[in-house]
């Protein structure tokens, strides 16, 4: 079975980068995986289609703004839990337009896709770097995301290796998916 853990983000936008930092931060620990592979990409809607094809099972890590949880809350989340995007042109597609696209060209995308979010406190202001909220929420987002690629190989995930301790603000892990 071939895994994509994707991270995705703008390192320049403050916690919108959440999803890079993570990316950076399994690269090493999932290095001995066999057939997971690790990568990031600042890339958004069909652009990512490339990226997708030929794994089993994809997991997604990003920032996410519903003003409904605190920041620092890791949310799982699936491709029916995201809203379509309302754009004045295609190269605005979302993860779920880019799904159905794959399904209507029968591309040879993932089976499954999990979403693992973390809500952001500021994804917006350029060069801030991750808040202390988002930064605290990265050993759980990591831990989770070891969790969902040995569940799918059929193990228990690996002991994880140092990691920092969770700051001020970081919230629990919330599971949607």
């Amino acid at each position: 079975m071939k895994i994509l853990v994707l991270g995705l983000g703008n390192e320049l936008l403050g916690d919108d980068g959440v999803g890079i930092a993570a990316a950076r931060a399994l690269r090493g620990v999932l290095a001995g995986e066999a057939g997971v592979d690790v990568t990031e990409s600042p890339l958004a809607g069909l652009a990512l289609l490339d990226l997708f094809l030929g794994y089993d099972r994809a997991v997604v890590l990003d920032g996410i703004r519903t003003g409904k949880a605190a920041p620092g809350t890791v949310m799982a989340l699936g491709p029916g839990d995201l809203s379509a995007v309302v754009a004045p042109s295609p190269h605005y597609a979302g993860l779920p337009e880019m799904l159905a696209v794959a399904r209507r060209l029968e591309l040879g995308f993932p089976a499954e896709v999990v979403v693992l979010a973390v809500e952001a406190e500021d994804p917006f202001t350029i060069g801030a770097g991750l808040s202390d909220a988002v930064r605290g929420a990265l050993p759980a987002l990591t831990a989770r995301v070891r969790r969902q690629v040995a569940a799918w190989q059929g193990r228990a995930p690996s002991a994880p290796g140092p990691a920092a301790k969770p700051g001020p603000g970081a919230a629990a892990e919330v599971r949607h998916a």
